[in-house]
């Protein structure tokens, strides 16, 4: 009987290997055939365009007026007109501090006051009949003004045992209570005038000298401010609702740069009505301008090498040639051009995968800018 003969276990697995390899490679040359022939090359031209944009920055939210209310005199509180959180108005006695020491002392300085003024009346009369010396008047008079200062300290020093409002604004948090010994220096609360908030932000050097840039913008009589035409600035609450106030039209800028983060601090002044806005919030401050006769172009028709941004210019000739560009703003799925293309090149915005510097480009397709912007989101590969 004869033997069948297998082929060797090496032979049939190198078969089947150099098989499959055949057809892969054949479907994947189909499936990218049908890739180039499914994205067709497009080509647009940049939009010349008024453009809104925005830029944010971190806020920190302040009162126009916060300041500590500390005792002047020392003694025990002795009541507490008012409460936390509420409103009061300049001179409202906010704490009383117990005054039997003031006011014995003040009756003192009084009766030394009263005493001084009839030796000093008595002594006028005696200078007018020559029986005393014109030194001896002045000396009179002089003792009577020491009586009066003292007596003006004394009834100060009695006055500041009513611990009175400076403005119009609200308590805080009050750090004693009814009863206490209160020493001459401490805090007893803090008041602040919500009126109008000044709301801090940090603002980069390269956005101060655009901000700077505008003309309109310096005041040569208050270097520090700084007015932005065209602009609304607006406030962005912690839960993200907009505050109902838009800021005033001069921002206040600080004199120096911190050099640990090449900021500048800014100040937009914000309008209170409500009292919505209290000490200490934070928020996001909100720019709001419009970018006028700005060159704007798909997102998808720019592509990135490192730290570079580059867009494929299509010339007279067909030809293309890998152009950098500077972009300046963005929004949503497009790009704000500072330098790089004008408004009469032809840009590659779709197929940018299947063209290469130098190629020639037979009959490609194009789109107006209008065309290219519409429905971005809809249509953004």
């Amino acid at each position: 009987m004869s033997r069948q003969t297998r082929p060797a276990p090496r032979a049939l697995f190198l078969s089947l290997l150099s098989i499959a390899c055949v057809a892969c490679g054949s479907g994947h040359a189909e499936e990218g055939h049908h890739e180039e022939a499914h994205h067709p090359i497009v080509l647009t031209s940049p939009a010349v365009m008024d453009f809104p944009t925005s830029e944010e920055y971190v806020a920190q939210i302040h009162a126009r007026r916060h300041v500590e209310v500390r005792a002047l005199d020392e003694g025990y509180l002795r009541a507490i007109p008012v409460q936390e959180g509420q409103a009061v108005t300049a001179g409202q006695v906010m704490f009383r501090l117990l005054p039997v020491v003031y006011r014995a002392r003040l009756d003192g300085h009084r009766a030394e006051l009263n005493l001084a003024e009839i030796r000093l009346r008595n002594a006028r009369q005696l200078f007018e009949q020559h029986v005393v010396s014109d030194q001896e008047l002045a000396m009179a008079e002089a003792e009577r003004d020491r009586a009066q200062a003292e007596n003006d300290l004394a009834d100060a020093e009695f006055r500041f045992t009513n611990i009175i409002a400076p403005f119009d604004g609200i308590m805080d948090r009050q750090y004693v209570q009814e009863g206490s010994l209160v020493e001459a220096g401490d805090m007893l609360t803090t008041v602040s005038d919500n009126s109008v908030m000044w709301v801090y932000f940090n603002v980069p050097e390269a956005d101060y000298l655009r901000f700077r840039a505008i003309p309109e913008a310096t005041d040569p009589a208050a270097p520090q401010s700084l007015r932005i035409p065209e602009v609304r600035i607006e406030l962005r609450l912690a839960n993200g609702d907009l505050f109902d106030q838009t800021a005033a039209e001069t921002l206040t800028i600080e004199s120096t740069f911190d050099n640990a983060t090449g900021n500048i601090q800014f100040r937009a002044d914000f309008a209170n009505p409500t009292g919505l806005l209290r000490h200490g919030q934070t928020g996001t401050l909100v720019i709001n301008e419009t970018l006028h006769d700005v060159l704007v172009i798909p997102q998808r028709a720019v592509f990135d090498i490192l730290d570079k941004q580059y867009v494929f210019v299509v010339g007279a000739d067909g030809v293309v040639h890998q152009r950098e560009i500077a972009v300046s703003d963005e929004s949503d799925d497009v790009f704000v051009i500072r330098q790089g293309i004008a408004a009469t090149d032809r840009i590659v915005l779709e197929g940018v995968r299947q063209v290469h510097d130098g190629e020639r480009i037979e009959s490609p397709e194009f789109r107006s800018s209008d065309e290219a912007l519409s429905h971005l989101k809809q249509h953004a590969e």
